[in-house]
């Protein structure tokens, strides 16, 4: 489609050029060739549209395309939303197998908060910086949030640059709930690390058949890695000194190694055989069955084990709840826990009609009413007011626990080389839970190898931080 002609032909040339920007390598500034967004959301086409975004498979993706058509075409009726979905594993590859034909099937691609500069350093995203400033109340959220979903180059955990350039906005907050069974290891959830894992291994010898733990440990995607990293933070450790680049001698410490021991000595053996592969489904569908003590999954991926016909635990929500509990993580040395999530963004290969159409959604989307509205309906916001509302906080028993837990997050590096990265420490801490390495010499090899990939790109000039 077009934009009709008299009206917003002057608006459609400005993105055409930002974007032009782009193919031509064009640069904003010092991070690459991201083009820049009007701060004025352009005339908006009166054709029928289809907004399309591109996510994986898991149930918020669903919730998304129900919500946005159900929502936004109160207000855009000539609008569709089409939400396309790939396997997890395939996801970033999916989006930046095309960003680098510099074409895209997908106006919004929803990124992981570590992809964020592997898109900007290579121009795939508008700089929104404009827009969100004469748009978007940036107050109405926690700083790290904000930072975490859209801002590169990123700022130190917790803290916000305000002079940093945002290339996103939030979508769907994320992190860690622990998962328990209150009719086997009682009502209280246990307060520390060490704890649980007492309780866990008390829980499997007294009910044969039922794994004391579930966790993600595959290797794909983030999975064995975020699980070492959590682990690592409540633990002490540290994933590497941001502000000098290094990795080696900071992953791999006294408290990274305590990690990595507590990880596959103490916590593996607790878990089901064949477990060396599981991921989310997995894991819900472990805890579904009944046959696991404790689990640990994302909250956005949690809301099916409350479905009777998904679960063996009872016939309805209110038997299912008097069995299944939802904790924020056990604390230890630290109360840190993982940053999920992802944000919003707009492809600067999609046409001009629809990075406005996109623009205008996200204006939309970040809305007071709307953020509540979206967590009715099985999302999580990032909005504090939505956060703290009872349409958030009454639509799920772990909707608390992600409340209480955005205080206390750590993400990864979130630098370009993130994809080669999450793949160095994924292959190795799943070889170490699987036998095919000894713990410690995975840590090391993790080290060593990421801090190659950084050295590397430092070389090159890259980084980003």
């Amino acid at each position: 489609m077009r934009y009709p002609r008299r009206i917003g032909q002057l608006a459609a040339a400005a993105l055409l050029v930002a974007t032009s920007l782009t193919a031509c390598g064009g640069d904003d500034g010092g991070t690459a060739g991201a083009p820049k967004a009007p701060a004025d959301i352009p005339e908006l086409t009166k054709e029928p549209l289809t907004l399309s975004f591109i996510w994986f498979d898991w149930p918020p993706a669903k919730a998304l395309e129900a919500f946005a058509n159900a929502e936004y075409t109160k207000e855009r009726s000539n609008v569709t939303v089409k939400v396309n979905v790939v396997p997890n594993a395939n996801w970033h590859d999916a989006m930046f197998t095309q960003f680098a034909a510099r074409k895209t099937d997908f106006d919004i691609p929803i990124l992981d908060s570590q992809h964020i500069g592997e898109a900007v350093t290579n121009g795939n995203i508008l700089d929104i910086t404009d827009f969100v400033k004469k748009n978007i109340d940036v107050n109405a959220y926690n700083p790290y949030l904000l930072a975490a979903y859209g801002q590169f180059p990123q700022a130190e955990t917790g803290q916000r640059d305000e002079n940093a350039s945002l290339y996103g906005l939030p979508l769907l907050g994320d992190t860690w709930t622990m998962i328990y069974r209150k009719d086997l290891i009682g009502e209280t959830p246990p307060a520390t690390w060490d704890e649980m894992i007492a309780a866990a291994q008390k829980c499997q010898t007294e009910n044969p058949g039922v794994s004391g733990l579930a966790f993600h440990q595959a290797n794909g995607s983030d999975a064995a890695a975020v699980t070492y990293n959590t682990v690592n933070g409540v633990y002490g450790g540290n994933l590497w000194d941001s502000k000098a680049r290094k990795i080696e001698g900071v992953i791999n410490d006294a408290a990274g190694q305590e990690a990595m021991d507590v990880l596959v000595n103490k916590m593996k053996p607790l878990t089901a055989a064949g477990s060396g592969n599981w991921f989310i489904d997995e894991v819900n569908a472990a805890v579904a069955q009944g046959k696991a003590c404790i689990a640990f999954n994302w909250i956005a991926a949690s809301g099916g084990l409350l479905d009777p016909e998904q679960s063996t635990l009872g016939k309805t929500r209110e038997e299912i709840l008097q069995k299944l509990g939802f904790a924020t993580l056990p604390k230890q040395k630290t109360d840190l826990v993982p940053l999920g999530g992802m944000g919003m963004h707009v492809s600067a290969y999609s046409s001009p009609e629809k990075q406005a159409e996109a623009l205008n959604f996200m204006k939309w989307f970040e809305q007071a009413d709307i953020q509540k509205k979206w967590a009715a309906a099985g999302g999580v916001p990032a909005r504090t007011d939505a956060l703290s509302s009872p349409e958030f906080l009454n639509a799920g028993p772990f909707n608390k626990v992600y409340a209480d837990s955005v205080s206390r997050m750590r993400d990864m590096w979130n630098v370009p080389e993130y994809a080669r990265l999450i793949d160095i420490e994924n292959t190795n801490v799943n070889a170490a839970l699987n036998g095919a390495k000894d713990p410690k010499t995975a840590l090391n090899d993790i080290a060593k190898e990421q801090q190659a990939v950084l050295d590397s790109a430092g070389k090159k000039g890259g980084g980003g931080l």
